[in-house]
């Protein structure tokens, strides 16, 4: 099968060795995706920063074919499990018509202070009409 990956574009890819999504036949996963902006910024709250997240997914998601309504599974890793409503509602606003299985978690930390969240996601290409979309 064809391995097909997405960069992120991150100055660490080459040093860690990693990519943002990888995809080998009709799965595909997307590795934890911190809210870092085009400038490196990151904004402030946690819904500025799962918007952001959930936008460079979508973006890493299209690079290697696959789409919103491929997503299987989602991993939210938040600093601070109280925001997990509002976190939700910004999930189900980009998930709402797929509604794939969803693991909200809290962690200690992430490599940068000011990330509030991470998100993971695995999707499945099935094959042209096999999964309802054409």
């Amino acid at each position: 099968m064809i391995r097909q990956t997405a960069t992120s574009g991150s100055p660490f890819e080459a040093t860690i060795g990693f990519v943002r999504a990888v995809r080998v036949g009709p799965s595909v996963s997307v590795g934890g995706t911190a809210p870092i902006g085009e400038d490196g910024d990151v904004a402030e709250g946690i819904t500025a920063q799962m918007r952001r997240a959930l936008a460079i997914v979508e973006r890493a998601l299209n690079s290697v074919g696959a789409k919103r309504d491929d997503v299987v599974r989602t991993r939210v890793m938040l600093t601070d499990i109280d925001t997990w409503e509002e976190a939700g509602r910004v999930h189900g606003e980009f998930f709402r018509a797929i509604r794939p299985v969803t693991t909200f978690v809290q962690v200690a930390r992430f490599i940068d202070p000011r990330w509030l969240v991470e998100i993971e996601v695995d999707a499945y290409v099935a094959q042209e009409g096999a999964n309802g979309h054409g």
